[in-house]
């Protein structure tokens, strides 16, 4: 491996995905994301959820939280070997994925799995918002059409100086309709 391939693969994950728009985002939104080993953060989230059948089973499977206010939540990223590890506890309702830097035809997006399924997301760096826009997706190695991939508008922000998330979920198929939004502080 060459040096320089070597300091790239050592740089932090989002780093490396966003190049140079790394240096437009604001010092809480670079803190929470320049990873080199572990790190918890800890704040409070709003949870609504739809009411359908089908997508609140989908939910439990995945482990997403039931809907709520004032929810205490946990994220603990470990990095290692270039992917971060994130860990998420909405008052004990835990989910997990691993994030990493796309390669084939994941190039250029932010890869994130959760279990079976894979997601290759542009991190998009616009109107003071880091999106993240869904533009691949496969289940089991299978690629599958974006008109099926989960929709939403799903965002990091700074707002009176602190790290905020907005994320929803909302799957034409199941019926799944998740939208969590909150603030994060990380830990010492």
């Amino acid at each position: 491996m060459t040096p320089s391939r070597l300091t790239h693969e050592r740089m932090a994950l989002y780093r490396r995905v966003l190049g140079e728009a790394w240096d437009s985002l604001p010092e809480p939104l670079r803190a929470m994301h320049d990873l080199d080993c572990e790190r918890s953060a800890d704040g409070v989230a709003v949870v609504e959820r739809g009411s359908g059948l089908l997508g609140r089973l989908v939910a439990f499977i995945i482990g997403l939280p039931r809907a709520g206010a004032d929810i205490p939540v946990t994220v603990s990223f470990r990095a290692r070997h270039g992917r971060e590890h994130w860990q998420r506890n909405f008052a004990g309702a835990v989910f997990a994925s691993v994030q990493m830097q796309g390669r084939g035809r994941f190039e250029q997006l932010l890869w994130e799995r959760f279990g079976p399924l894979n997601f290759g997301m542009a991190l998009v760096w616009e109107s003071e918002r880091l999106r993240f826009v869904v533009r691949r997706w496969s289940a089991c190695g299978i690629p599958l059409p974006r008109a099926l991939a989960p929709r939403g508008d799903s965002y990091e922000f700074v707002e009176a100086g602190r790290f905020h998330f907005h994320v929803e979920i909302a799957t034409p198929i199941t019926g799944l309709i998740v939208r969590y939004r909150g603030w994060l502080v990380p830990q010492a």
